[in-house]
């Protein structure tokens, strides 16, 4: 089984068990269309959690899971990531890519300099940004998003981002 990342849990909010939701869906609602998830723990354990209720709150999410019934069982799954097996997601739409699937995509720039390969993503305040990997571990951080993301290859498995090597 390929688990995706599609969201992680925050700090509960309130008293009753609730949680703040972070989600990396677009838009973030459409995490709340699964009903079961799979909670991955810093422990690496994976628990299924039924979503018994949940609602936009803010510019986020907040649920409340099955088996959840006070503050304290809810801060213990802060930090945990809410997966779902790749098999279960629809298949992408034209220039839609699951981050997961772009992960070890090797990265070069409208230049031709090599960035790196793709490690992971970050979740900033403007939005997603890639973060590859060169070797010798210097790090590109490059929004990913349309304007810079230029041309994605799947056979290939590479990307060209319109992206300096070096920032001045």
């Amino acid at each position: 089984m390929t688990w995706v990342e599609l969201g992680r849990l925050g700090a509960p909010y309130g008293i009753k068990g609730w949680v703040h939701v972070q989600s990396h869906t677009d838009p973030p609602r459409r995490l709340l269309e699964y009903r079961e998830w799979v909670l991955r723990l810093a422990s690496g354990e994976r628990l299924t959690r039924r979503v018994t209720e949940a609602r936009a709150h803010a510019d986020g999410l907040v649920a409340h899971l099955e088996g959840v019934a006070d503050r304290h069982e809810a801060a213990a799954l802060t930090g945990a990531v809410v997966e779902v097996d790749r098999a279960a997601l629809p298949p992408p739409g034209e220039r839609e890519y699951y981050r997961a699937d772009l992960v070890g995509f090797s990265v070069r720039n409208l230049e031709g300099a090599e960035l790196g390969t793709v490690s992971h993503f970050v979740d900033m305040p403007g939005g997603a940004v890639m973060v590859t990997q060169a070797p010798g571990g210097r790090e590109h951080w490059v929004p990913a998003v349309p304007r810079h993301l230029r041309q994605v290859d799947p056979a290939a498995r590479t990307i060209l981002v319109d992206w300096p090597a070096e920032l001045e």
